[in-house]
């Protein structure tokens, strides 16, 4: 059994639909798919009857933005089989707002740099939720100004500690997040502590039982790395999630829909809590 259980569409920083994804999920025999876009939830109806028109079991999810005020960076959190969805809706919205105030900032100072124009970044934002780097990055590739996404006129504007037009502000905090999650009957897993260094932040709220799984299967983490976190896992009974964080055009390395996935056995480990805690 096949379970990609993290990769993003149109909807958030993806360059592909829903429809294109999920034929491409069945042309790689994937049995189990979750759609995890940033801070929507808009996939999950076209999803299921996509997913049931190909033969592919969905399994609803969301990339929740969230802040560690502790050590102050971000950190992402994948909430699976929501069943009660609605009471994310006021979280996803906020963190929307959040993402387009900073990336309109961006934009102000991209154009300040380069003779580009908002509509030319906007139009390629028309179905997605929010506005992303990827998409200003993809303007400029369009005039000339770059190649690639992530070469070096990404790192000069973009960079999280030195990038020229690169802004950033809090999200919701961590456990805020964790909390509405679960009010929200969902499960709560920290998506790619390598990312973000967050190994700390999740023994943590392992430590208080705040978190129900890890994603370890991602490209971001090394073996060491995957070793350390499944250690942590051990140790606190955590599910151990793998997914591709498949973005089509906007994807940082090579990566492809399958590439990581999650175990039969913890998938049934999500489900069996899902149903516990409906």
């Amino acid at each position: 059994m096949i379970c990609d259980l993290h990769c993003h569409t149109k909807l958030s920083d993806g360059s592909l639909g829903i429809e294109d994804i999920i034929d491409q999920a069945k042309r790689v025999g994937i049995d189990w798919l979750s759609l995890t876009d940033h801070d929507t939830m808009a996939s999950f109806s076209r999803a299921d009857v996509l997913g049931e028109r190909a033969g592919i079991k969905i399994l609803h999810g969301v990339e929740l933005s969230a802040w560690d005020k502790v050590r102050n960076s971000k950190v992402h959190i994948l909430c699976y089989a929501p069943l009660k969805p609605d009471r994310l809706e006021g979280l996803c919205l906020k963190s929307c707002e959040i993402r387009k105030a900073c990336s309109k900032e961006m934009m102000a100072r991209v154009m300040e740099k380069f003779p580009i124009t908002q509509e030319s970044i906007l139009k390629h934002t028309t179905a997605s939720k929010s506005i992303f780097k990827q998409h200003i990055m993809r303007a400029l590739i369009d005039y000339g100004y770059a190649l690639e996404f992530y070469g070096e006129l990404d790192h000069e504007l973009f960079n999280p500690k030195t990038g020229s037009c690169y802004v950033e502000r809090e999200y919701p905090d961590v456990n805020f997040v964790l909390d509405l999650i679960h009010t929200a009957k969902g499960v709560a897993v920290m998506a790619h502590p390598a990312q973000y260094d967050n190994i700390e932040l999740l023994e943590e709220l392992a430590k208080k039982g705040k978190i129900d799984g890890v994603e370890i299967g991602h490209y971001s983490a090394d073996e060491n790395y995957r070793r350390e976190l499944s250690g942590i896992a051990d140790k606190y009974g955590l599910i151990e999630t793998g997914g591709s964080d498949f973005h089509g055009l906007y994807n940082s390395v090579p990566t492809h829909l399958g590439s990581e996935t999650t175990t039969k056995e913890n998938l049934e480990r999500i489900l069996k809590f899902s149903s516990k805690i409906k």
